[in-house]
């Protein structure tokens, strides 16, 4: 038996959908629907909508609680996309939310031209991006920041945990126009309360500072390179973390400003594919800028990924703390 196996335990189907919080991490149950539910108390004409999924995007909180404000479209996301622009014209705010594949890859043309094309105030809530399910390539998002930040008058964002999302909620709907907003559900790591930090719509936030290498990260990556800094810490690695939760946007003043600091390896880790995400985002900016640290990306592949446990996927596809930590460590070699 190897040590792999004797080491770690069998993963079971439901791995395939477990929580991204780490055994014993706190988390914060449903941080989106009770944040949407307090918001709607002073905006009556904040409306919910969801294409059969208001269980798995916590949008049954806001059905519970406002049952008049709430629309069940059925498994039919452009008929969900067509209706949350029609009911902002006629000046609701419509929070629609249903999986990030099917919001962003199968309802596109109708977000592009009935929401965005007339800067209508639609807010896109979408749970399962990037790799946070292991349902295989229908259920993996792994393209959604490439086809939102694509959009003109989109706003895009990528909260890191449940403190980021409950901030973000109150931003979103105070900015005037669409935003798409990754979302995390359920039981919803907490750990950012730990750094002082606030959520402000449009600016990146650096979390620690460090000399050796600077992490540049958005969603779930945020609290990975968080533990890689502190883990590579023992190893007397000094890594600066910062996290951009507004892709679109992108805050390029505050991440130039870090870049162009010497000495420094700059790593762009995202939860997205390498094409079109905050990446290529962070590398545009830095070469129009004319600033030219040593550059790296960790991120998903461009391929199709495989179906299975979560932590499996993570380790394969190179975005788990241990995958990361090995990364970096290796790079600055």
């Amino acid at each position: 038996m190897s040590t792999t196996t004797a080491t770690k335990p069998r993963l079971t189907t439901s791995a395939m959908i477990a929580s991204i919080a780490a055994e014993g991490q706190r988390v914060t149950a449903a941080p989106f629907g009770k944040a949407l539910v307090a918001l709607a108390e002073a905006r009556p004409e904040i409306v919910g909508l969801t294409a059969d999924l208001s269980k798995y995007t916590d949008l049954h909180l806001f059905a519970q609680a406002y049952p008049e404000r709430f629309f069940q479209m059925g498994m039919a996301e452009q008929l969900l996309m067509a209706a949350a622009g029609g009911m902002a014209k006629e000046g609701f705010m419509p929070f629609a939310t249903t999986y990030a594949v099917f919001g962003t890859r199968r309802a596109y043309d109708f977000i592009h031209q009935v929401i965005a094309e007339e800067n209508l105030n639609v807010k896109l809530c979408c749970a399962l991006p990037g790799l946070t399910t292991g349902y295989g390539p229908s259920h993996q998002a792994a393209e959604d920041l490439a086809l939102m930040r694509a959009i003109p008058n989109m706003t895009v964002v990528d909260p890191c945990d449940a403190l980021d999302i409950e901030q973000a909620v109150p931003q979103i709907a105070a900015h005037d126009g669409p935003v798409y907003m990754r979302l995390l559900r359920g039981n919803v790591p907490l750990l950012l309360d730990e750094y002082d930090y606030k959520f402000e719509l449009g600016k990146a936030k650096l979390l620690r500072d460090g000399k050796d290498a600077l992490l540049i990260s958005s969603g779930i990556l945020t609290m990975r390179a968080l533990e890689v800094a502190t883990a590579l810490a023992a190893d007397q690695v000094d890594v600066a973390v910062l996290h951009v939760p507004t892709i679109k946007p992108l805050d390029t003043a505050t991440i130039l400003a870090e870049a162009s600091r010497s000495g420094r390896l700059v790593v762009v880790a995202e939860n997205h594919t390498a094409i079109g995400g905050l990446g290529e985002a962070v590398a545009t900016a830095l070469l129009t800028s004319g600033i030219a640290p040593r550059f790296r990306q960790i991120a998903l592949p461009d391929a199709y990924m495989d179906a299975g446990a979560l932590p499996t996927l993570h380790d394969r596809y190179g975005i788990s703390t241990e995958a990361i930590g090995k990364t970096l460590k290796g790079w600055l070699r």
